[in-house]
């Protein structure tokens, strides 16, 4: 059991062929609608900025929170293995994710929103929200991960920093539905010029979660 902050904080070891995998349970005071599950990137953890700010915002508008730990984070590792095995824990611990009782959203940031993507549907998620979603190595435009994201098959909401190097906003296929960070990188930090990193995370917050009332 955690702090209290309007809601409760939770954390939970599950069992995965990779290890113990972690999740973080933001509640809020009352009854959930939905529950939010949210991976982390190839290159830190639950700890994001954006991760962090969803996970204080959205309790107190109906939806739980999950901040889910991949085994390689959790056991120390600095390299995160291949995409394979990173979807095989999500799999491994999604009945977890179920277990509360809502629909659950599938979602993450970077590395975390491509295995949302692709295992989303098949674990029967309601939706998919995909923050700074990978749509290429950065410089090289040929190497494309779009396939990922149309073919998730489920409602799915991109948010993009309008200079990601990993993919800008205009880069992505017609069709898909994408709110941009103004003048956000892929991890959402803003120049000056183009306002404060809270203004950002406010961006993020506020569409998530009108995002998210129209899931529910």
């Amino acid at each position: 059991m955690g702090r209290e902050y309007g809601g409760v904080i939770e954390t939970e070891t599950v069992p995965t062929p990779s290890g113990d995998a972690r999740i973080t349970w933001h509640r809020g005071a009352r009854k959930a609608r939905l529950v939010l599950a949210l991976g982390h990137g190839a290159g830190g953890g639950i700890e994001a900025r954006d991760l962090q700010a969803l996970a204080e915002a959205l309790p107190g508008r109906g939806v739980t929170v999950a901040l889910v730990e991949q085994p390689w984070r959790v056991a120390g590792k600095k390299v995160a293995p291949a995409p394979k095995t990173l979807d095989a824990a999500w799999t491994a611990l999604w009945p977890a994710l179920e277990k509360p009782g809502p629909p659950v959203v599938a979602g993450g940031r970077s590395a975390g929103a491509r295995v949302a993507c692709r295992t989303g549907r098949g674990l029967g998620a309601c939706a998919v929200l995909a923050l700074s979603f990978p749509l290429h190595p950065p410089g090289r435009p040929e190497k494309s991960r779009a396939e990922e994201l149309t073919g998730a098959g489920l409602p799915t909401l991109v948010v993009q920093g309008g200079r990601d190097p990993f993919g800008r906003p205009g880069e992505f296929p017609p069709g898909i539905r994408l709110v941009e960070v103004p003048g956000g990188d892929h991890g959402f930090a803003v120049p000056k010029a183009s306002g404060t990193r809270e203004e950002a995370l406010a961006v993020i917050t506020g569409v998530v979660a009108d995002w998210l009332d129209g899931i529910a």
